[in-house]
Formats: C-alpha cells, structure tokens, sequence
C-alpha cells in the first residue's frame, strides 16, 4: 500500500474552479442590493430636501432692575435685637423636655461626643455605682444623673459592661425625641 501525497498547489487546482465562481456569484448578488434601494435612497433625499426646521427664536433677556435698599427706612437686618426675639420665640416653641435641659448648666462630659467618650471601668462607692469615663486625656468619674455626649445624654443606668444614656435628637420632622444610646467597656490593650 503506497500512500500518495497531495502538494498544497494539486490541492488548490483541484477546488480553483468552485472558489471563482462563488466569488463571482456574490458580486453580481451584492451589485444587485445596492440598485434594489435606489428608489428608497431617492425618497429619503427628497425629505430631506423638504423638511425645513422650525426653530423658535430666544427671547431676549429681561432687564435687571436693582432693588434699592435704604438703611433709615427698615429694620436692620444684622440688629441683635431682632435676632434675640427669635431665639426666644423659638425657645417658647421647643419641646418641655429639651426647654428643662437648656436651662441646667453644661456638666464638662458634655464638651465630648460619645465617640470621642470611653468607658475604661466601673467602681462602686458607699453603695453607689460610678463609671470611669475617659475623654480626651482626661478620665472622669460620672453616676446616674449626670450628663454625657453632646446631645443631653442623661446617664440613667451604670453596669459593670456599660452606661446606659437617654439623648434628646431631632427626627426627620424636627420634633425633640428621647434616644438610647450606651457606652460598652472598653478592654485594655495593653
């Protein structure tokens, strides 16, 4: 059994004749499609030749008048006074809650926010619980009553673990509302 071998040129020789002609099948197809839309590219190029934009034309702008402001006439604007009667219509208007609270004096916990608060350990004196409190460099012996955060943060409960505060916060309507928040012991890293 001899085998025989087929050089690339036989090879080509041998399906020369199908290649040409469906090259040239496709030529005469593809010579057809673009004579078969000239009626459509005809149309589209009257359109465009008949369509005319209609654009409105800019108003021209309005002339500014300046408003003349004369100080003798009105109120001063930047008068303490004035800004004064505000705040205490604003204050009449607030919650009993938060009115209580901006009557007392500011405890020194309250220059902190609680983020800025840690609780490092818990002592008992003579029967009462007391939280050691660190803020800044500064550590702070704080009990049930007094305040924390800067938020009205009253501390209402004392635990080994943790502080329990009740903060006054405005929800989305504005209105003074009682929140929880709590301060959980922080371990030593060292």
């Amino acid at each position: 059994m001899s085998l025989h071998r087929v050089s690339p040129y036989q090879h080509f020789q041998r399906f020369r004749l199908p290649l040409i002609s469906a090259a040239l099948l496709s030529a005469v197809l593809l010579s057809g499609c673009g004579q078969q839309h000239e009626d459509l590219r005809e149309w589209m190029a009257q359109q465009r030749a008949s369509m005319h934009p209609r654009i409105k034309p800019i108003e021209p702008p309005k002339p500014f008048i300046p408003a003349v402001y004369d100080p003798s006439i009105g109120t001063d604007p930047f008068s303490t006074t004035k800004l004064e009667v505000g705040v205490r219509q604003e204050v009449q208007q607030l919650n009993p809650l938060l009115q209580a609270e901006l009557a007392r004096p500011k405890q020194p916990l309250e220059a902190y926010s609680l983020d800025q608060i840690q609780m490092v350990g818990s002592v008992k004196i003579k029967g009462q619980q007391y939280a050691l409190l660190k803020a800044g460099n500064l550590l702070y012996r704080a009990h049930v009553g007094e305040y924390a955060g800067q938020h009205f943060g009253k501390i209402i409960k004392i635990t080994d673990s943790q502080v329990d505060l009740r903060e006054l916060v405005q929800d989305a309507t504005g209105d003074w509302v009682e929140h929880p928040a709590t301060l959980q012991l922080q371990e030593s890293t060292q």
